[in-house]
């Protein structure tokens, strides 16, 4: 394996919950409106620093969509998806963009979130309520 390039990012930094590789600036967040099945979610325009897993068809909340997910790229700890394509009208404005879960992530003030029980969520990465 080839030697690692990390970028680092300056200002409010969302980051790796358990390696620190940082992620996402608080500028770039799109939505705090989504959920997946720890809790919280935000939509962010870029993210960095992370590795794609397979696309796949994947139905949400708000209809079936086309993701990767999306993994960190120093210890590979899974942090949430990409939305390749989505079938809805209503819903284009998602592709291209990241869902960072916030139960996986650091905030910009170092903080955890500690996410609620699976049980309030049926659907394991639903997405914006």
């Amino acid at each position: 394996m080839g030697r690692l390039f990390v970028e680092s990012l300056e200002g409010n930094v969302y980051s790796c919950k358990h390696c620190k590789t940082h992620f996402a600036i608080l500028e770039d967040i799109v939505s705090k409106a989504f959920h997946c099945r720890h809790g919280k979610a935000y939509l962010f325009r870029d993210v960095v620093n992370v590795t794609f897993g397979e696309k796949e068809e994947r139905m949400m909340i708000t209809g079936m969509h086309i993701v990767a997910d999306i993994f960190c790229v120093r210890c590979g700890s899974i942090v949430g998806w990409k939305y390749e394509s989505a079938y809805e009208k209503s819903q284009k404005y998602k592709e291209g963009k990241f869902i960072l879960e916030r139960f996986k992530v650091l905030g910009p003030d170092g903080s955890t979130y500690q996410g609620i029980p699976e049980a309030q969520f049926a659907d394991s990465d639903a997405d914006e309520e």
